[in-house]
This record gives C-alpha cells, sequence and structure tokens, in this order.
C-alpha cells in the first residue's frame, strides 16, 4: 500500500466532498479515504494497482483529479530506438496519463495527475532511461539549443576530419594509387605506419567519437542498446582487432595480420558529418516555428503619464495605453484607441491586403503597422495573445504522433537488439564457411554500422514538422498533428452555409408586417430583441433599423432557431418556420418567392401573434465556387449542412456547385447528418457558429473558421485564420502532401535496410564477389538519414 494525494477539481460543497469520498471508496483497494474541502485534495492508501480506477471513478462522479501538462527537452537521443525507451520509462510512474516523444524536435510532452507525479520525478525516469532532460524554459530557447548542437558536431566533424584524412591516406592511398604505397614501405615502413594509425585513430575515438561510447556502452550494459551502442561496437571491434595486430600479432593466427584503423576513424567521421547535415535540415525545419516567435517586438511604446516611453514588452499589462510608429510591428493584442491605418496581417491569415484600422478596430500581435501613425489599448498580452496561442498550437501539432507512427515505434523498440544478434550471426556464419576471422569481423562490423533506424524514426515527425509550419505559414493551423492523416482519407467534405461559405454579412432585403402590426413598430421591438443574439441574420436586423432601441428584459437564444426576448413587456419570439408552429403561431404571407431567390426567411411573432415576415440575402463568397471545383477535381464529395429552408439552401448549393443539400436541420441534425455520411466514409466539416461546434467535434477532421466562434474554433482539429474557404483546399492539399511525403520517407528508410542488410553481411559475395567496407556502410548510414530529412523539407514549399 502506498500513500497518495490526489488534487480535485469541482469541490464546491460538504455534499460534494461526501460524493467524491464515495466515488473513491467504490474502487477496490482504496482505504483512509480522506477529500479536504479547503485544499480540495483527496488522500487515500491505495495497492500497487488502481490509480486508473480511482481517477475514472472522480470524473464521472463529477470531480476530476487536476491534470498537468509539461514540456521537457531531452538530450542524448540519437535514434528513433530511443524514442520508445524514453516514453517507457516515464509512461511506467503511476499518474502519468500520456507521454509522447517528438524524436525530429527532441522534447517530450507529458500528461499528469497534480501531485502524483512532479517534474523532478519525470526527469528521474528520463535520467534513468540514459538521457538528459530539463524542462522546457528553464535553459535555453530551441534556437539556442538547436545552434549549440550544430556549433558542437561542425567543430567535432572537423576535428574527426583532420584526424582521420591521413590514416585513409596511409592505408587505402596505395590502392588508388599503388606508387604511394611503395613510398609509404620505402620511407616509413609498416610497423611505424601502423602506429601512426593507432594515435590518431585514439585521438578520433577518445575525442569527436567519445560520445558513442560513453552514451552507446552503458545503454548496452543495460540491454537497451541504442544506435550509439552500434557504432560503439563496430568501431571499438574494428580498433580492438588492428590494435592486437600492430601490438600483439601473436595472438593472431597466421596470415591474418591486418589493420582496420581506417575504418574505425572514418566510419567515426562519417557519421559525425551525418549528424551534422541532420541537425542543420532539423533547425531549418523549425524555421517557421521562429518566425512566429519573432513577429512580436521585443520593445515598445508605453504611455507613462502625459508621455510615451520605451519599455521592454514583458513590462506591458492590460490596459496600457501604447504607440505604433508606421511600419512598426503590433507588439500584443488589442485595438485602436486613437489614429487611422492599413495593418498587413498575411504572417497571420496568408491574406496579401493590408486591412484599414480605425478607432475600435482589433489589432493582433505581430501584424505590421502601415503608413499611419496609431495608439491603442493593450487588451491581451504575453501568453494570451492570439501569436502565443498560434505558436503552442504549431508546437503541439509537430509533437503529436499519427497512427502511421505506431507500427514504426514498434519496429524500432527492436531493431537494434535485432541488428546486434544479426551481426553476431553473420560473424560465426563466416567462420563457419572457413573465412578468415578478418573477414568475418569486416562483414559484421558493416551489419552493425549500416542498420541506422535513425531514417525510421525521423520520417514520420520530420513532415508532420515542416508540414505544419508550412500550413502556419500559409494560415491553416492544426491544432492537432494527427488531423493531418485523418484530413489526407477524407471523403467527404461538408460545409455550412452562412458564414462559411457565404460572406456572413446579410443584409435584410424584405421586411413585411402581417396582421395588425405597423412595420415600424415591428421592426424596433424584433431589432431591440436581436441585440443578444450573435447570428448574421441577427446583425442585420439590428443593421436596418433607425434610432434608438430599447434594451430587452430577458433573452433566450435557442439554438438553431431563433430567439425568444421580451421587450417593453411584450414577447418577442424571431426564427424559422419550425420554431413558429411547435409554438403555436400560425404563419402569414408567402415566403416561396423569397426562398426561391436564395433568401433566407424568418418570422416575427408579439404576444403569441404572427407579426412580420423578413427575408436576407447573404452573397456567396468570391472564391468558394473555385474552391468546392478543386475538391471535386481532387475526387471529394461536398454537401451543404444548415439550418437554413430547402429551397434557399439548394439556391445558394447552386451557385456553389455543391453536390448534396440537407437543410432545416438543428445543431443536432448537423450532428446526426455527419454520422451518416460517415457511414460511406472520413468526413471534414468546415464550419464557423456556435451551432456548428457538435458538427465539427463529430466530424472525423473538424475545420473552423477562424474569424468564426471561439467554441467553434476550439470543437476543430484545423482552424483556417480567413474566412476563405479556399484556405479549407490548402489544408486539404497540404494534408495529402504531408502523408505522400511520410509514405516516401518510410518507403526509403524500410527499403534501405531491407536492401542493404543483406549486402552488408556478404550474403550476395559467393555470387558477385561483393562485400561492403565498413566506411562506405557508414557513408550509407549517414546518407540515409540526410535523405529522409531532405526529402520533408521539400514540404516548405508545399
Amino acid at each position: 500500500m502506498s500513500k497518495i494525494e490526489l488534487q480535485i477539481q469541482g469541490l464546491s460543497c460538504a455534499g460534494c466532498v461526501r460524493r467524491a469520498e464515495a466515488a473513491i471508496v467504490g474502487v477496490s483497494g482504496a482505504r483512509d479515504v480522506s477529500v479536504n474541502l479547503a485544499t480540495k485534495r483527496a488522500s487515500l492508501e491505495l495497492g500497487a494497482a488502481g490509480l486508473d480506477e480511482v481517477t475514472q471513478a472522480l470524473a464521472k462522479a463529477g470531480y476530476p483529479a487536476r491534470i498537468e501538462n509539461a514540456v521537457f527537452v531531452i538530450q542524448g537521443m540519437s535514434c528513433a530506438s530511443c524514442v520508445g525507451r524514453v516514453e517507457a520509462a516515464v509512461r511506467a510512474l503511476d499518474g502519468v496519463n500520456e507521454a509522447n516523444v517528438s524524436f525530429a524536435a527532441g522534447e517530450l510532452r507529458v500528461r499528469y495527475l497534480e501531485r502524483v507525479v512532479s517534474e523532478a520525478d519525470i526527469i528521474t525516469a528520463v535520467r534513468s532511461a540514459g538521457y538528459a532532460a530539463e524542462q522546457k524554459g528553464a535553459g535555453p530557447s530551441a534556437a539556442e539549443r538547436r545552434a549549440e548542437e550544430i556549433r558542437g558536431l561542425k567543430q567535432s566533424f572537423i576535428i574527426a576530419l583532420v584526424l582521420a584524412l591521413p590514416v585513409f591516406l596511409l592505408e587505402m592511398g596505395g590502392h588508388l594509387y599503388p606508387p604511394f604505397h611503395h613510398w609509404v614501405m620505402a620511407n616509413v615502413g609498416m610497423q611505424a605506419s601502423w602506429v601512426f594509425q593507432f594515435v590518431l585513430t585514439s585521438a578520433v575515438l577518445i575525442g569527436p567519437g567519445r560520445k558513442f561510447y560513453t552514451v552507446g556502452l552503458p545503454l548496452l550494459l543495460k540491454g537497451a542498446p541504442d544506435m550509439n551502442s552500434l557504432v560503439a561496437v563496430g568501431t571499438m571491434a574494428a580498433y580492438a582487432y588492428s590494435a592486437i595486430a600492430t601490438f600483439a600479432p601473436s595472438w593472431l593466427p597466421s596470415g591474418t595480420r591486418a589493420v582496420y584503423f581506417e575504418a574505425a576513424a572514418v566510419i567515426v567521421t562519417l557519421i559525425l558529418l551525418g549528424r551534422y547535415l541532420e541537425a542543420r535540415a532539423k533547425g531549418r525545419a523549425g524555421e517557421a516555428i521562429a518566425k512566429l516567435v519573432e513577429l512580436a517586438p521585443t520593445r515598445v511604446e508605453v504611455k507613462r503619464g502625459e508621455g510615451f516611453e520605451e519599455a521592454d514588452i514583458s513590462d506591458v499589462i492590460v490596459g496600457d495605453m501604447l504607440r505604433l510608429r508606421p511600419g512598426a510591428r503590433v507588439p500584443v493584442d488589442g485595438s485602436v484607441a486613437r489614429g487611422e491605418s492599413h495593418v498587413d496581417e498575411s504572417m497571420l491569415t496568408g491574406e496579401p491586403l493590408p486591412l484599414r484600422k480605425s478607432e475600435g478596430d482589433a489589432l493582433i500581435a505581430g501584424t505590421v503597422n502601415g503608413a499611419g501613425a496609431l495608439e491603442m489599448l493593450a487588451e491581451k498580452v504575453g501568453a494570451d495573445t492570439v501569436l502565443a496561442g498560434i505558436v503552442r498550437t504549431v508546437e503541439e501539432a509537430q509533437a503529436a504522433k499519427l497512427p502511421i507512427q505506431a507500427l514504426v515505434d514498434r519496429v524500432t523498440m527492436w531493431f537494434v537488439p535485432v541488428v546486434m544478434g544479426l551481426s553476431v550471426l553473420t560473424l560465426l556464419a563466416w567462420l563457419a564457411f572457413g573465412a578468415e576471422i578478418a573477414t568475418a569481423m569486416v562483414a559484421a562490423v558493416s551489419v552493425l554500422i549500416i542498420a541506422c533506424p535513425c531514417a525510421m524514426g525521423l520520417a514520420t515527425p520530420m513532415s508532420i514538422m515542416v508540414g505544419t509550419g508550412r500550413g502556419a505559414e500559409l494560415g491553416v493551423f492544426f491544432r492537432k498533428g494527427d488531423a493531418l492523416q485523418r484530413l489526407s482519407e477524407v471523403r467527404t467534405v461538408a460545409f455550412d452555409k452562412t458564414g462559411t461559405l457565404t460572406e456572413g454579412k446579410p443584409k435584410l432585403t424584405d421586411f413585411e408586417a402581417l396582421g395588425r402590426f405597423e412595420k415600424d413598430e415591428v421592426l424596433r421591438l424584433v431589432a431591440a430583441a436581436e441585440q443578444g443574439s450573435e447570428h448574421p441574420v441577427a446583425r442585420a436586423v439590428v443593421a436596418a433599423s433607425e434610432g434608438a432601441l430599447p434594451v430587452s428584459e430577458s433573452f433566450e437564444a435557442i439554438a438553431g432557431q431563433g430567439v425568444m426576448a421580451t421587450v417593453e413587456g411584450r414577447e418577442v419570439l424571431i426564427g424559422t418556420a419550425r420554431l413558429m408552429r411547435e409554438r403555436g403561431v400560425a404563419l402569414g404571407g408567402d415566403a416561396s418567392p423569397l426562398e426561391a431567390a436564395g433568401k433566407s426567411v424568418s418570422y416575427a411573432a408579439i404576444d403569441g401573434q404572427i407579426a412580420a415576415l423578413m427575408a436576407v440575402s447573404d452573397a456567396l463568397k468570391p472564391d468558394a465556387r473555385a474552391t468546392v471545383k478543386a475538391l471535386h477535381d481532387m475526387g471529394l464529395k461536398t454537401v451543404m449542412i444548415t439550418g437554413d429552408s430547402v429551397v434557399a439552401a439548394r439556391y445558394m448549393a447552386g451557385l456553389a456547385g455543391i453536390d448534396e443539400v440537407i437543410a432545416e436541420v438543428m445543431p443536432e441534425g448537423k450532428l446526426e447528418a455527419i454520422r451518416n455520411l460517415q457511414l460511406t466514409g472520413p468526413v471534414a466539416f468546415i464550419g464557423d457558429g456556435i451551432n456548428d461546434a457538435p458538427a465539427l467535434s463529430a466530424a472525423d477532421v473538424g475545420i473552423a473558421i477562424g474569424t468564426g466562434t471561439d467554441v467553434a474554433i476550439e470543437s476543430a482539429e484545423v482552424v483556417l485564420m480567413t474566412g476563405a474557404p479556399d484556405k479549407a483546399l490548402v489544408a486539404v492539399r497540404l494534408a495529402r502532401k504531408v502523408m505522400r511525403n511520410i509514405r516516401q520517407n518510410l518507403f526509403w528508410a524500410f527499403a534501405y535496410n531491407a536492401a542493404l542488410i543483406p549486402v552488408a553481411a556478404g550474403l550476395f559475395y559467393p555470387l558477385t564477389g561483393w562485400l561492403l567496407s565498413p566506411m562506405l556502410a557508414a557513408g550509407a548510414m549517414a546518407l540515409s538519414s540526410v535523405f529522409v530529412v531532405s526529402n520533408a523539407l521539400r514540404l516548405r514549399r508545399a
């Protein structure tokens, strides 16, 4: 039994305490349960198992345990098999719900129970697996770490190259130019040449190559070998055999005396070169994040007293007045307090034309002020700005694992031990067939060196990192990395109508008073009632009214149908024909000509009597038809799902070229429509309103228009920063290109190993005489990772 404390959410009274305690007591094995309302903590004794059952019971009772999220920078990971070991070590901790490592980014993201697990516990677990860890933000920035890594690898490679080149020339120069061999024998001598090679190779292994042994050998002794272990064993075998041949030749069978110092030295040099090139390429892959971070200025002019003075961006608080000079970047989120200008938002939205901003208009951090001077009110600062949220979103998406990665993780976890077994098998097979020990060793070392799981580990995360970064540059933000794979597989794209395919700025075109009511009076009451609604149709009605409007005494939004309010003591009901029929209101007027013209028709009732028939018209967005056509060209079916009338919806769908219309549906109806469409394949739904949230959540991929409501955005996996439908097209195309890129990378990584391990083992030697040199194996291994990373970088131009 162990003592456990949990931080609990939702406790507000003594009744909550009793229910939470009862939920925990109901779990088998839980004892001495106590819940404290003041500290909002639960303490209990629990056996080795059962923590998951306790947290599930609390969540079911409505008092979930508090979950923390943390990001750690992992150092020392050199191949894909390292990922599985780090994740396994952290997941073994009681209280860790989720642990995912991004090999490309070198980061670990953990979700864990507060008070059950601490950051220190996680760091200790990572260290026990053989790797260094620190919480992100505690040390240098990602860019600084990457720059330091590149500098270190470059320096190590240059030192190794300078030391290895003479070794290579002394041993291999004679094969390339026979007179050089005779000159060495005559002027230096074989023994002196070998001793010189021994000294230089020792310097390579002890200096630039030291990391392979300090990391690889301890992991090998723990029974968890990685790529460093392969390199360490392979080079040590070549080095040790050569040292014996140089200083104790009598230990070797007659006729087998030879040295392979050049193999050990050149292997280390080539692998360092590959890692240097790989690190440089990874740095370019993360440029999208770096560019986003750099958008916000570090210095800003803040009003202090009667004047403005320069201050650090970290000193700005909500409510500060800031001054923006022409050409300056907006430092925080806020609104224009004074002045007029045009602001370039292309770096966030991808829209090329600057937008005119005047008093009251919103400003977003990172955008660029034009020729006018502005004063702005700071409303969101630091981590609360849109820009900071985008950076977090892209980082989280880049760290995500796609379903396809699960297979890769399982393979790479066992890959290195299997390769070491194949190397031993190769050695024994050559000796069994009567080969000299030197020849058998060359084949065994070649197998060790050429079998690199790095390329397999990089294949998926590098493409995700570059692809999501490119999406951010184009104004398409993947909030979840696995949305890339699901979006690439969709067969149907469903659209909401208002605000998604249409401008979302409808105008009141028709207003007919019915019965005994006067038009002006009805419009005044209706507009007053609609003031509380966020719907575009409501805004159109308010905009069409003139004069001061009374304040509604009560307001209720009826999801997907309309609103009900009390204005000046009168009950005002506004909404669809269905709503009127459900509330027992007899309809009037003729809506059919209006609906046939594509207008959205609504009714108003006052005190239970029909009072008005009104229609609004909303123009199709300019690029809507072209977007739908492009989706058709990609083999996708398009559907419009809307609460509007069938006639009006079909009219607008005809203008856009939509295949199918599902109209007159409530929010729950949209949900049901999505589920019916999913019977024929994965569905992406694009929407922007509160009533779209259920459909966005239910779809295989929810795509929210960034100009829509926060509820819609939070329900989606992909966010389009502008209201242009063609951004959805960008998202689909990018997802398909990323997945195609991942498949290319995985094919290359697996095919490379499948083809070259048999060659390295000498399987074709009896037929062709091919026996791969360990140096060539090292070069091929290094190039495989560089190829995968370079292929992923092509997505920067997608």
